[in-house]
């Protein structure tokens, strides 16, 4: 659906005023999940991008580690609970953007290989190939 210039102007200033009216505090009395785990310079990287977002966030080590990075094991992600609803959608345009994925047909990727079926179709390309190959011929993605 189309929109005027007047309804995405509308629609930004919605979206500028939600961020101005969310806090970038984290308070003790917030409910944290942690949503990202991996090494300190990864999760500082996705810590950056929830701060362009306007999304505060914490950064806490696991309970194998010091939580400063320098033991060597992974630290946890952590944001508000209430924040997860709107968080989502960018993590998806991120790994949308990050993997190309915005360029791929993804209208076969439901498809399931059965050996027992004569025919498949590849989930990854579309590819229609017998099942006595194990590999479509097409992107050689193995199902096996």
């Amino acid at each position: 659906e189309l929109l005027s210039g007047s309804q995405v102007l509308e629609i930004e200033e919605q979206n500028n005023s939600s961020q101005v009216a969310r806090s970038m505090d984290i308070h003790p009395d917030d409910e944290l999940v942690d949503i990202r785990k991996g090494a300190v310079l990864e999760i500082k990287q996705v810590q950056a991008l929830l701060k362009r977002e306007g999304f505060p966030s914490l950064v806490a080590g696991d309970s194998q580690s010091c939580g400063k990075g320098c033991c060597g094991t992974d630290v946890l992600l952590r944001v508000r609970r209430s924040d997860i609803d709107d968080i989502i959608p960018i993590f998806q345009r991120e790994h949308i953007s990050a993997t190309g994925l915005h360029e791929h047909d993804m209208s076969h990727v439901d498809a399931v290989y059965n050996p027992s079926a004569g025919e498949a179709t590849c989930p990854a390309c579309g590819c229609s190939f017998t099942t006595r190959n194990m590999t479509c011929p097409d992107c050689g993605l193995h199902f096996g």
